[in-house]
């Protein structure tokens, strides 16, 4: 590990990548350090179009493409009494789909790419605190996760935090994140083998289906499984885990409300226990600060609905490298690229907050 950078990106997931790979083909000084080592699992494997131009910025798209994951060419709802088919191909894009991915290979095809860029990438390293100078971030000091006695110090001018929802700064210095009380949800999910496919959508569809209390989603991967997640408030999903006693029987409840998850899963086999998040809903109050900018998971989460996770992480992404990229050139002042950051992220989360409140408020 050098002992300073440029710019230090927390987090190599869709967020940090993005951010360090952009800054790094502009010929700008990036170390990236993430706590895991990647591949590692993630949820969230459904993706958007609007994801499409940034890989095609990024110069990646053709290495997604060739790994073979499952085409997604739309989205089929079934929420309460309507029904209806979002077709990628009747939005005016010119390639009329995206994918769905295992986190893992997508998350790691996304980092290898950022290092190919340039960017110094160490894998297996946290940040264990910053060091300031009055409100400034200057220094951090990282340790090994697996040999707690590797550590040291790296000095930086920039830091970009993609540290997703340990949010370094957010949770652990600003304390500034604020969770919605609209969405108090719990999701919670497994995989399937065996499993139908999607009747009447286009191919690879997410399926987005409503039961009472809650929603099913369905994702179908390109290794053959399926990711099947109830989403519910989190009081009544406790309430029923207290009466039932376990949680893989609340999810269980749910499916048998549901006659249309029912029909997909008939003939198949579960082939993980049931995963369970909750109170993933927050944003921070604000997503800059004197010589730091907070990318992706870090700065906010929305709602799996619509699958704006990889969306928000990659646009952030992108945007944080250009406010960067921009001061390092001298452009403009910091404090103007910081409000031009903290204008545009967060006029992009709060249409996607608009339109998920209308879904569960119908």
């Amino acid at each position: 590990m050098r002992e300073s950078t440029q710019v230090l990106v927390i987090g190599g997931g869709p967020a940090g990548s993005t951010a360090a790979g952009l800054l790094a083909r502009d010929g700008l000084d990036v170390t990236v350090v993430e706590r895991e080592h990647f591949p590692r699992y993630h949820i969230g494997e459904s993706l958007l179009p609007s994801c499409l131009s940034i890989f095609e910025l990024l110069g990646v798209r053709e290495k997604i493409e060739r790994h073979g994951f499952q085409v997604k060419r739309g989205v089929d709802f079934r929420w309460g009494p309507d029904e209806w088919t979002m077709r990628f191909n009747e939005l005016g894009d010119e390639t009329p789909y995206v994918w769905q991915v295992v986190r893992s290979e997508f998350d790691e095809i996304l980092l290898d790419h950022a290092a190919e860029l340039g960017a110094e990438v160490h894998q297996g390293i946290t940040v264990r605190e910053l060091e300031f100078d009055g409100d400034r971030p200057v220094a951090a000091i990282w340790v090994d996760t697996k040999d707690g006695g590797r550590t040291g110090r790296i000095g930086f001018d920039h830091v970009i935090d993609a540290s997703g929802r340990g949010g370094v700064f957010a949770a652990r210095y600003l304390k500034n994140r604020r969770y919605h009380e609209t969405f108090k949800n719990v999701a919670a999910w497994r995989y399937w083998k065996g499993g139908a496919t999607l009747d009447g959508g286009p191919e690879g569809s997410t399926g987005v289906y409503s039961v009472p209390g809650g929603w099913f989603w369905i994702i179908p991967l390109h290794d053959g499984t399926l990711s099947v997640g109830l989403v519910s408030g989190r009081d009544a999903f406790n309430a029923r885990r207290a009466e039932l006693g376990d949680i893989e029987e609340v999810y269980d409840e749910g499916i048998a409300q549901c006659p249309a998850v029912q029909e997909l899963l008939r003939n198949a086999e579960a082939v993980s226990d049931v995963r369970v998040e909750q109170d993933y809903s927050y944003v921070a109050e604000s997503f800059t600060g004197p010589g730091h900018l907070l990318s992706g998971d870090a700065a906010c989460f929305l709602d799996p609905l619509l699958s704006t996770g990889v969306h928000l992480a990659t646009f952030s992404g992108m945007v944080a490298a250009a406010t960067v990229g921009t001061v390092l050139r001298g452009d403009i002042p910091e404090h103007e690229a910081a409000a031009f950051y903290q204008t545009i992220y967060r006029r992009a989360y709060e249409r996607m907050l608009v339109l998920v409140s209308v879904f569960y408020e119908s």
